[in-house]
């Protein structure tokens, strides 16, 4: 609904559809891939539809077909994860998924709230399009990427420590917040999106 709210507030004309039909999949300008439940459920999930995992390789790494990764869709961008078991992920960016280590902190795990972002791109980036350093955005995880490579950290958030919240690489853009529960800030970062490589 807020990818709907995002395309239609701006005139984008776009025809946004759920699916997990691998037609659909094939013939889409752009994929959402959301997640919910554990990084070794979502992964399963993939696995359990017949060539679905086959089709986002082709869509997201020959077709270069612009995708955004949601939370545990954002997660599943990386090698391996460790949630419940090591389990494979998709490989498009290097990187590992691992609970966040509070040590003697008297923060909470799952995180879970608002939370600001720091950057990692010029101002004039249009994937940042109307969005600072300090905007808030809502956080539910418990686990999050280390990506070997710091230069795809699109923003980082400290809960604790510093952690990658959001990466982008060619046409992989991701963030481990939900920017369908993050009001106007969650609706420009869809608008960004769905505007960027039309």
């Amino acid at each position: 609904k807020s990818i709907e709210k995002a395309n239609y507030d701006n005139n984008l004309n776009y025809s946004v559809k759920v699916s997990s039909d691998i037609n659909d999949v094939k013939k889409s300008d752009k994929i959402v891939l959301p997640g919910q439940g554990s990084f070794k459920a979502c992964r399963e999930g993939i696995d359990n539809i017949n060539g679905l995992k086959n089709e986002l390789n082709e869509s997201v790494l020959n077709r270069n077909k612009p995708i955004f990764g949601i939370c545990a869709g954002m997660q599943l961008f990386a090698t391996t994860g460790y949630e419940e078991k090591k389990t494979e992920g998709l490989n498009w960016i290097p990187g590992e998924v691992v609970k966040l280590e509070l040590g003697e902190s008297n923060l909470k795990i799952p995180h879970m709230g608002w939370n600001g972002v720091r950057w990692n791109l010029p101002d004039n980036d249009p994937i940042r399009k109307n969005l600072e350093d300090g905007d808030q955005f809502y956080f539910v995880h418990s686990y999050h990427v280390e990506n070997e490579d710091e230069r795809l950290s699109l923003m980082k958030t400290n809960y604790g420590y510093p952690f990658t919240s959001g990466l982008s690489y060619e046409n992989c853009f991701a963030t481990q917040f939900h920017p369908e529960k993050s009001q106007a800030k969650g609706l420009q970062i869809y608008r960004n999106f769905l505007e960027k490589l039309v």
